[in-house]
């Protein structure tokens, strides 16, 4: 249930990421809120499901690009929600590739906040001095 529950939570922070970024970038349209909801849950499953086997048949593809590949198959599932998502459309590859590192940055930064497993958001590990002789 706990699992069913952080799903649910980061499909929420990508549907306001998603719709945030509708507002900034102008090629990115939605015609109503279902079609936000349902396209974050679909980004979500997609990112779930399909990316990983994608990164796995890209493995040479991304370690020669230096991970920069990334960022396209990223962009890939952005425009595959868009095609299967009646009221969601991107313009361009372009939109969804820029768009995508948007809401990635966006997601993480909302993400650090609300999973938090600590008082701070981001914990550092102590340091001990010692001096070795």
């Amino acid at each position: 249930m706990n699992n069913l529950f952080e799903f649910l939570a980061h499909c929420g922070i990508t549907a306001i990421a998603l719709w945030i970024a509708s507002l900034i970038f102008h090629g990115i349209k939605f015609t109503d809120k279902s079609s936000l909801i349902y396209s974050a849950l679909l980004l979500g499953i997609a990112n779930a499901i399909i990316k990983p086997v994608v990164i796995l048949l890209t493995i040479p593809l991304t370690l020669i690009t230096f991970g920069f590949f990334l960022l396209v198959i990223n962009a890939l599932m952005m425009l595959l929600v868009s095609s299967l998502i009646p009221g969601f459309k991107i313009s361009g590859f372009w939109t969804a590739f820029f768009a995508s590192i948007f809401i990635t940055l966006l997601s993480f930064i909302a993400g650090l906040f609300i999973f938090q497993t600590s008082g701070d958001p981001i914990v550092m590990p102590e340091m001990h001095h010692r001096l070795v002789i």
